[in-house]
Formats: C-alpha cells, structure tokens, sequence
C-alpha cells in the first residue's frame, strides 16, 4: 500500500502569515483547516480576534501565535509593517531572551536579546526593522542605521539655533543618533548631553551645526549665556552641600569635572569665573571656596 504524505500542522510555526480555508464555525469562532485531514489539528480564530465576521469556505489571512495555554491560535489582526520595513513602536513586554513589540499583532512580535540596542523596559519606544529568522518566523531588530540612513532626508532651510524633536537610534562612545520628525539625521556629542537618553527615548535638541551633506549636529545644552547661568547655579549648590568648599579648580581634569558636573571643563571654567568675579568664590591650592556675602557677614 502507498504510504500518502499529508501536510502536518508542524509546518505552521508561530510569528507567521498565512491564507488558510475556514473549516467549519462555532460560538467560539471559526476553525481553520490545518491540512492534514484531521478536524483535531484545525486552528482557532476566535470571534475576539476576527476583524470580521467569516463564512465556511472561506479564504482568511491570519497571523499566526500561541495563546496563553501554549496552542497554536490564528488572528486576523496582521502586521501593521512590511517585512524590511523599519517604524518607532512600543516594547510590550520583555522576558530573559529578549523583548515584544507592538506592531499591531496579538502577543506583538519578538525581538531576541541580540538585536536590543542597550536594555528595553515595558513601554519604552523604540527604532525597530521586521525581518524573517532562519526558521521563518517574523521578528524585529534595533540594528536600524543603514535604513534610516537611507530614509533620511538633508535638512534644508535649517539653520544654527533651530530646534528640532527626534528619537535617539544608535548611541556611540562619542554620542547619540537622532532621527528627527523631518526625517533629519542628527548628531548628539556627549559633551552636548545634559542627561544620557535612552536608546529609543525622543528629546528636544538645538541645531549647533549643519553639514555639507545635510546632516545636523545638536545640542541639548541652552546657548552659551543661558548655561553659564545653570552651571554657576550647579557649583554653588555642590559649594553648599560640601560646607563652602571643594576640591575642584582651574587644574582639576576635564574627566573629572565631567564626571561631577556633567559638563565640559571650558564651561566649567567659565561659570567659575564668573563666581569669582562676582566675588561669590576664590581658588586657594586646588581648592575653590565659597566667599562669604557682606550681608550675611554683618548679621
């Protein structure tokens, strides 16, 4: 006798698109045939995840997941991206090997550990790309750069001073990537950062720069005087906390004064200065101290 192979419901893997026939329906939705001849492989499209209502006989694209109890279940909510499409979307959910993103499937689509840019939390936005892995099932990537590089526009008719809002996509040792609502590439260097955004974050920058080939540098710093005014205020409030007096100066290191205060060591300069000629501090050895006001001294 002929041994007749029958297509297994095994070929059906979860993270998958497919045109599959309705079977039969119930109360609880519709059954899809699985292939194999058998009604006990048939998959469920529950009325909660049809998008409308089917016929027996009826051709449906479904998207195929595990429900809660680890069986294979279809919907007909499908991705809302195109295989090598890139989008900013939303982490749903994150587990020991990776992450899940919204793209407007059920469960959204996995992301594994080694396609993260930097650690992802519930509800984090973030740059992802729609692929195919090896064993065919859909999944994303934060390793985005070369196509947005390629979706990107230059920023024309930008100039020193404007603001621009963008997402961070990649961050180096040097700084950040930004994509920005106009489609702009923008460069964020380090010492620019008044905090270090997360990967995915969306922040508001100013235009320091435009280069020959459209491509932007910004800076989440406030103009140079403004600074000087936040940079004054944030050495006088460590001068208060340490009792009137620190062990950084004009010869304390840039790393060090990175380190403390977030800022560069010519800022750092500049804001003591002006302390100084205010008469509000002085540098005696290596040390700055706070310089007592008249006012408070004949109290």
């Amino acid at each position: 006798m002929m041994d007749t192979k029958k297509t297994t419901k095994t070929q059906f893997i979860p993270g998958t698109v497919h045109t599959l026939t309705v079977a039969r329906t119930s109360e609880l939705g519709a059954f899809l045939d699985a292939g194999t001849g058998s009604t006990s492989d048939d998959i469920l499209l529950h009325k909660a995840q049809q998008t409308r209502e089917v016929a027996n006989g009826e051709q449906v694209e479904v998207y195929l997941y595990l429900d809660p109890k680890g069986r294979l279940a279809a919907s007909m909510r499908l991705p809302q991206m195109r295989e090598g499409q890139v989008a900013w979307t939303t982490v749903i959910n994150t587990t020991k090997d990776g992450a899940f993103v919204d793209i407007g499937t059920e469960r959204g689509i996995f992301m594994p550990y080694a396609g993260m840019r930097g650690a992802v939390r519930r509800g984090d936005k973030v740059w992802v790309k729609l692929y195919r892995d090896k064993s065919g099932r859909l999944a994303v990537t934060m390793e985005v750069e070369e196509d947005l590089l390629r979706a990107s526009r230059p920023a024309e008719g930008v100039k020193v001073g404007d603001t621009v809002a963008g997402s961070v996509y990649n961050a180096t040792d040097e700084g950040m990537f930004l994509f920005t609502k106009e489609r702009y590439i923008a460069f964020l260097h380090k010492n620019e950062m008044t905090c270090r955004p997360k990967v995915g974050e969306e922040i508001t920058a100013r235009v320091t720069y435009v280069r020959e080939d459209g491509k932007i540098n910004v800076s989440m710093r406030p103009v140079k005087e403004e600074a000087m005014d936040l940079d004054s205020e944030s050495i006088l409030k460590l001068l208060r906390e340490r009792d009137g007096k620190m062990p950084y100066g004009d010869d304390t290191s840039p790393e060090v004064i990175r380190q403390k205060f977030n800022i560069s060591k010519a800022a750092f300069k500049r804001a003591l200065g002006r302390l100084m000629r205010q008469g509000l501090a002085e540098q005696r050895e290596g040390w700055t101290y706070l310089v007592e006001q008249a006012d408070e001294r004949t109290e």
